[in-house]
């Protein structure tokens, strides 16, 4: 009942910049927090970054400083800002969020995931 759709992946070299972005739709009452996780080529899924509702931030060591999340509460979206990539960021970056639906159900929910390779 809640679908999330990303957009902004790619190929890029080591250093350079991508901004990936999610927006969410359908029976949304609320959403609470939202946030990026990755899956490697060793199929291991981590957190990269995640912000609440009030802005509240959190942010995997190995992305801090190069990374910035950001949301749109009006629009029920969240960014990712993604700056001096490396290598090591390559992986399949998905979109997570979750809240409350219209009916009062909570919902954890999980975008289709977009590929972020960083190389030269």
């Amino acid at each position: 009942q809640v679908q999330l759709v990303e957009s902004g992946g790619g190929l890029v070299q080591p250093g350079g910049s991508l901004r990936l972005s999610c927006g969410a739709s359908g029976a949304i009452f609320s959403i609470n927090v939202m946030g990026w996780y990755r899956q490697n080529a060793r199929n291991e899924r981590e957190l990269v970054a995640t912000i609440s509702s009030a802005g509240t931030t959190n942010y995997a060591d190995s992305v801090k400083g190069r990374f910035t999340i950001s949301r749109d509460n009006a629009k029920n979206t969240v960014s990712l800002q993604m700056n001096n990539l490396k290598p090591e960021d390559t992986a399949v970056y998905y979109c997570n969020c979750n809240g409350r639906t219209t009916a009062h159900y909570p919902y954890d929910t999980w975008g289709q995931g977009t590929q972020v390779t960083v190389s030269s």
